[in-house]
């Protein structure tokens, strides 16, 4: 028996219908991921404005801490106890100058407090090895309000 010409054509649009089906169910099934990742890095931003709050820090909008540390806490919790972090910890804690002028000073702990409250929140399973580095700090309570 030959297949009419009719035939042929509809079995390219059943062929195509099906591969828009799922290219369709790829794209939400990608859609879901992606919006519950964000919603996973708004409950995360809530849980540190309530502590930051908490501890009496100024508190950044939602849609700040979400763009800045995400779900895992972005570059904060890549190597926090890493030498790099260190390095960039203790140029942080100098007086600003460039060159033979840079000095360090001493630092308050409730600026340093507040990384490890960051780290609480996105990362704790990382916080014990900076908070020894932290304890190692000598730091003092400097800025006055």
């Amino acid at each position: 028996m030959a297949r009419s010409p009719m035939a042929s054509r509809h079995r390219w649009i059943y062929l195509g219908s099906v591969a828009l089906l799922v290219a369709m169910l790829i794209t939400g099934l990608l859609s879901f991921a992606q919006l519950h990742g964000t919603d996973r890095a708004a409950e995360k931003a809530k849980q540190l404005s309530a502590k930051l709050s908490a501890a009496g820090y100024p508190v950044p909008t939602q849609d700040q801490i979400v763009h800045t540390l995400g779900e895992d806490g972005g570059a904060v919790c890549a190597d926090p106890a890493g030498a790099l972090n260190q390095a960039q910890w203790t140029y942080g804690m100098s007086n600003g100058a460039d060159g033979p002028g840079q000095r360090p000073v001493l630092s308050d702990r409730e600026v340093v407090r507040a990384e490890a409250i960051v780290l609480s929140v996105y990362c704790p399973d990382r916080l014990a090895a900076v908070q020894d580095r932290i304890d190692d700090l000598d730091l003092r309570d400097t800025v006055r309000e």
